[in-house]
């Protein structure tokens, strides 16, 4: 299976990337399944329905949040809708959608696809990620229940999503990391055959502040006082992601390869 996914979309600027670019990327790539991380594609903090649909259009089959999750409310009644879109599993045990579904591909394969999110660093509390994945695993066996299994890991710190790789080798297709906007240099496959990568980087203009405009949060951090809002940054955007070939009968890993596609960021390509 070849799977591609995409980190967090980032305003205007990273809506526009993904859906100018994707339709392409699914034929010209070959592509079986696409995950797009959509937590700040709205404005930089969560995801609206309409944004959600564009991405959608564009060929995502399935898009997952963050801990932004529902700070645009119309996602609060709309997730439930959409079973396209999956929150983390770790969230309020009360949140409305799902952290985790089984998917079929266009040959009639089984895709699971899930998200927790870490504990370090993180400004809210969050239940024990590797213990709300552990059941989740353990009812999709990879290559029995599911042909590929993805897990994306948003969290803060970069050991805490490598822990999160190394527990789900052997039982995952691909770890990915999400939620810093920063593209990591690590994409490896696991000895149990895992692919991982610590972090996809954002869909979004990186001449900026992981995103947002470079003013504010450079007046915050050197006069330790806000001045005004965060805005998404508008320039050109660079699509930042992974993509993974797997086994059909394993389910592990074969080949992985970052993408970088665009704007600022040197280009990189399966």
């Amino acid at each position: 299976m070849r799977i591609l996914f995409l980190g967090d979309v980032m305003g205007r600027a990273g809506r526009t990337v993904v859906t100018t670019r994707l339709p392409a990327l699914r034929k010209d790539w070959g592509l079986d399944f696409v995950v797009v991380n959509g937590e700040n594609a709205s404005s930089g903090v969560g995801l609206t329905a309409a944004h959600a649909k564009a991405l959608l259009e564009a060929g995502a089959d399935c898009l997952t949040l963050g801990d932004h999750a529902f700070d645009q409310k119309d996602m609060l009644s709309f997730i439930e809708q959409e079973p396209r879109i999956l929150r983390p599993l770790n969230f309020a045990k009360t949140a409305p959608g799902k952290g985790a579904r089984l998917f079929t591909d266009g040959r009639g394969r089984k895709i699971l696809v899930a998200q927790v999110l870490g504990q370090v660093f993180m400004k809210r509390p969050f239940d024990d990620p590797f213990s709300a994945i552990q059941p989740v695993l353990h009812a999709h066996p990879l290559g029995g229940m599911a042909q590929a299994v993805l897990v994306d890991m948003h969290c803060e710190a970069t050991s805490e999503k490598m822990a999160m790789g190394h527990w789900c080798d052997g039982r995952a297709s691909l770890v990915v990391g999400t939620h810093t906007h920063v593209p990591t240099a690590d994409a490896m496959i696991l000895p149990g055959g895992c692919g991982y990568l610590t972090d996809a980087g954002m869909c979004g203009d990186y001449n900026s502040v992981i995103g947002m405009q470079k003013e504010e949060p450079m007046r915050r951090f050197i006069t330790q006082m806000p001045g005004g809002r965060f805005e998404p940054a508008g320039g050109e955007a660079t699509l930042s992601g992974v993509f993974v070939e797997t086994d059909d009968r394993t389910g592990r890993a074969s080949r992985i390869a970052p993408v970088r596609l665009g704007g600022r960021l040197a280009e990189s390509t399966p």
